[in-house]
């Protein structure tokens, strides 16, 4: 039961948002792969979340050169799209839009698509204009998106469809051009991309064969915009890593909420990046997503379900809503991606110079992340404000922790007067000061 509590603010959070998600042809050749991929979108859109998909082709579109005795041509890092490779791109488009609606179109009973019933809208959303001659090279039919019919993608969505979008464009006179000339492991990046930016998506998903890691190796579950262009610039990533990185950091720049590199490796990871606290994949958001400010009376409900269980066990003392809401000026939070994972209290003593440090809670999860310290740190840099000269606490369960941040055992009887007249002698806690 704890992992669905845990799931279900997200499901309330994403209802009705817009999510871009572009996947490549690699994903589609994958039979089973992608029947489970498909059966996770099919959950997004019984959620109500609006869904637009964007798919590549390399592999389809190298194949049917193949079967017609053609090879691709590159110059610059670009597709030259000349008619040979415009059919065969035509070709492994138009199989891939039937293929894939036909897999969102399954409802066999007993079954993950049981009861579904989603619409597939794949119309001619972009226009393109030709990439042209550069440095000497036509490339031809190769182009690059001039507009996204934003409006037409959102009429589609509001009447409940999914929208499929081909890395294929036209333009006003009619001609077709493979969008965005790149190499298509990239196309599909730079299409969503442009889609994304928009509509204003909130969400723009991302899949790809390898994340961003660390130097332990273990994946990077956040970045900031400015944090993923860097790392993008710097040559430690793949070459289709830094590229996925870019086409995120550019929709951030446009105004996309969040934007996410997912694993197609990995299975059940697009459901697991979205409805897990800590993702599987790597989170791009514009500003770093963690802030440590002053409660408010919103954040009570969350501070709540932080106490309450060692209120259970005997580590803090407890609270009634009331009081928190009575007190809340005397706390700060940190808060993660919206939710609260961390509160401590600061009660000054005027008279006495002294402010005890109280009902600090973090979320299990969080423990290690350094959360108890930071807030340790502000509630100290509020007393030296308020121009108090030493810190104290009491405790039953973290002894070792507080000597660890600096704190010495002090006696009872050495408790500001009103806080002495407060010690509750049956809970036994240890004493603690600090000089701050």
């Amino acid at each position: 039961m704890r992992w669905l509590r845990q799931v279900a603010p997200y499901v309330h959070a994403f209802r009705g948002r817009t999510f871009v998600v572009a996947f490549g042809g690699e994903m589609v050749a994958e039979r089973v792969r992608f029947a489970s991929f498909i059966h996770d979108i099919n959950l997004l859109a019984a959620l109500e979340i609006r869904l637009v998909l964007v798919p590549g082709a390399r592999p389809q579109i190298e194949a049917e050169l193949k079967a017609r005795g053609a090879r691709s041509r590159y110059a610059q890092g670009l597709r030259i799209t000349d008619d040979a490779a415009l059919m065969a791109v035509k070709q492994a488009a138009g199989v891939l839009r039937i293929e894939i609606e036909a897999v969102l179109s399954q409802g066999l009973p007993r079954s993950p698509m049981a009861g579904a019933q989603i619409r597939v809208n794949s119309g001619n959303f972009i226009t393109a204009r030709p990439i042209g001659v550069r440095k000497g090279v036509d490339f031809l039919y190769a182009g690059a998106v001039r507009k996204v019919d934003a409006l037409a993608i959102r009429g589609a969505l509001d009447a409940g469809e999914l929208v499929l979008v081909a890395h294929v464009g036209y333009s006003p006179t009619g001609e077709v051009f493979i969008l965005p000339g790149e190499v298509e492991d990239f196309a599909r990046g730079r299409v969503a991309e442009n889609v994304a930016v928009a509509l204003h998506a909130d969400k723009l998903l991302l899949f790809t064969d390898k994340l961003p890691v660390d130097r332990r190796d273990q994946v990077i579950s956040e970045l900031t915009a400015q944090e993923a262009d860097a790392l993008a610039r710097k040559g430690k990533v793949t070459a289709q890593t830094a590229r996925t990185l870019e086409h995120a950091v550019r929709a951030l720049a446009g105004g996309v909420g969040r934007a996410h590199l997912v694993s197609r490796r990995m299975p059940g990871s697009l459901l697991l990046e979205l409805f897990t606290q800590t993702g599987v994949g790597t989170m791009i958001t514009a500003d770093t997503l963690e802030k440590l400010r002053p409660a408010r009376i919103e954040d009570v409900g969350g501070m709540l379900a932080l106490i309450e269980p060692l209120e259970a066990d005997g580590t803090l003392v407890k609270r009634s809503r009331e009081l928190l809401e009575a007190e809340i000026g005397n706390f700060l939070v940190v808060e993660h991606d919206g939710i609260i994972r961390g509160c401590a209290a600061l009660y000054p003593f005027g008279e006495d110079k002294s402010a005890e440090f109280a009902c600090l809670a973090v979320a299990p999860e969080y423990r290690d992340a350094g959360y108890g310290e930071r807030l340790l740190l502000a509630c100290q840099d509020r007393a030296k404000a308020l121009k108090l000269r030493k810190l104290f606490a009491l405790t039953t369960h973290a002894a070792h922790w507080f000597i660890e941040q600096g704190f010495r055992p002090g006696d009872v009887d050495t408790l500001p007067s009103q806080r002495q007249a407060l010690y509750n002698w049956r809970r036994g806690s240890k004493v603690f000061f600090k000089r701050i």
